[in-house]
């Protein structure tokens, strides 16, 4: 497993607490204290992770996420934002934007380095997946490249929105809870609400364009992939 971590945090103690704890369970921690040194470092560096805070000098971690998800060199690095702020609207805000896990303030290290292991696990399983690609109409879904092609255009998907998309499509016509959906992306008791998976929905969504369509909508359930 890589072990290249990329923690912004500009509370020095804090930088200090995640470098030592993580260097002891044998990771290389680049720290930088700036949102901007964060996205320089992301480019430079080439980490396998970045623990992200949010509250941050110049850009904060939010911008810092859009920037790293919308540049194709840093789009899949896996990012665990890390910050005080705990409110429904800031998770749902991280995840829209492709965040991968969010931990709050104060942190256990212990919990903070399962987290991490949890998902690069997670990302392991969905880079090694031999699943067939799916094709339905126009559509292309490669799990193994990790890839969505619509009439023969490349559509750009954060992690997160890959997986909602391919655990639909690869089931037409079966009906997914929210719930389940949560579990099959993050794994079990992970912390999201049925507002942040809705707002994923409306995203992907909006990328897929017209083939939005597809993902329907089953009032009092969940979602699914139409059954063409």
């Amino acid at each position: 497993m890589s072990k290249h971590v990329l923690a912004v945090e500009d509370d020095r103690d804090i930088l200090e607490l995640i470098t030592f704890n993580l260097e002891r369970e044998g990771y290389e921690v680049t720290g930088v204290t700036t949102g901007e040194d964060g996205v320089d470092a992301a480019r430079t560096e080439k980490p396998d992770l970045v623990l992200l805070d949010l509250m941050l000098p110049g850009i904060d971690g939010l911008e810092v996420c859009r920037k790293l998800k919308g540049d194709p060199d840093t789009a899949h690095l896996p990012v665990i934002m890390v910050t005080a702020k705990g409110e429904e609207t800031d998770i749902v805000t991280g995840l829209e934007l492709g965040a991968d896990d969010y931990v709050t303030k104060p942190f256990s290290p212990r919990v903070l380095i399962a987290r991490i292991r949890a998902v690069q696990r997670r990302r392991e399983r969905a880079e090694v997946t031999q699943e067939d690609v799916i094709k339905i109409d126009d559509i292309t879904i490669h799990p193994g490249r990790h890839e969505v092609m619509i009439g023969g255009e490349r559509v750009d998907l954060t992690f997160t929105e890959f997986r909602i998309l391919h655990i639909l499509a690869r089931r037409p016509g079966w009906v997914f809870t929210r719930h389940q959906i949560v579990d099959a992306i993050h794994g079990e008791h992970y912390p999201v609400t049925d507002r942040a998976v809705d707002v994923q929905i409306v995203g992907l969504r909006r990328k897929l364009g017209p083939a939005g369509e597809y993902i329907e909508t089953v009032r009092g359930v969940g979602y699914r992939f139409r059954d063409s």
